[in-house]
């Protein structure tokens, strides 16, 4: 499956190499942090499913900005830029990293697209820089790409259960974003709360935003909680430090 993580293959990876993998990606990650500190650039990691509605959340956020901060991204796929290239078309300077067979990014993939490629001046200009990882509820979330927060979307299309299936992700979570709500009147047995009700479980004191990025409804709180992310982490404040946010959009 990944040749890099070793995942679902419990022979092919001892402890000892996971833990030299990850020590070496944590070296990386930290100096990926520093240059986005001393850049001013507030780094997001973008983590869900594939078809979750990450590309489509930057795509929404662009537009709800209307160049009042200046975006860039890295979107992870395993094979193509589809994403990379959609975000482009929306006015975000992007770049692709095709991952192969590897279903997860690692700050050493992202390192290598800042220094190796034409997108190291926009993200070093921008104010935002957003990290769409590989589709994935398992893998993304232990490792680090040097961000100052972990945003994890979810789409009220793959139903209420996943907090609780996939706990480690949802638990690396500074903000949850419920996608996809203008669908909820056609889901059976799915609502906010049921939703909410899991996610507390394993998150109790993480935010959650529900948005539409169709309709645009909740779109502006987004754009709300990184201004105020902004601001506090030039004060000095973490994400995981930040107080809760209110439930938007259908409960």
């Amino acid at each position: 499956m990944c040749e890099v993580c070793g995942c679902g293959d419990a022979k092919k990876i001892s402890v000892e190499v996971h833990a030299s993998l990850l020590s070496d990606n944590d070296r990386e990650a930290r100096h990926l942090r520093e240059h986005f500190v001393a850049a001013g650039v507030l780094a997001l990691n973008v983590m869900g499913s594939p078809g979750s509605g990450k590309t489509a959340l930057i795509e929404a956020t662009a537009q709800a900005l209307g160049g009042r901060l200046r975006l860039a991204a890295v979107s992870a796929d395993l094979a193509t830029s589809l994403d990379a290239d959609r975000l482009a078309r929306a006015g975000v300077p992007s770049a692709a990293i095709t991952t192969g067979s590897a279903c997860h990014l690692d700050a050493t993939m992202v390192h290598h697209a800042l220094h190796d490629g034409p997108l190291a001046a926009a993200v070093k200009g921008s104010d935002v820089f957003f990290l769409e990882n590989v589709g994935n509820l398992v893998c993304p979330a232990i490792y680090d790409l040097g961000q100052a927060a972990n945003v994890v979307v979810l789409s009220v299309t793959e139903g209420v259960d996943k907090p609780l299936k996939y706990p480690v992700m949802f638990r690396k979570a500074d903000l949850v974003v419920l996608s996809k709500v203008d669908l909820l009147p056609y889901l059976q047995g799915v609502s906010v709360a049921a939703i909410r009700d899991n996610l507390m479980q394993v998150m109790p004191s993480a935010g959650f935003i529900c948005l539409s990025a169709t309709t645009g409804e909740g779109i502006q709180v987004f754009v709300d909680w990184l201004d105020a992310l902004r601001i506090g982490r030039s004060r000095g404040v973490s994400a995981a430090e930040r107080p809760e946010h209110s439930v938007v959009g259908p409960r």
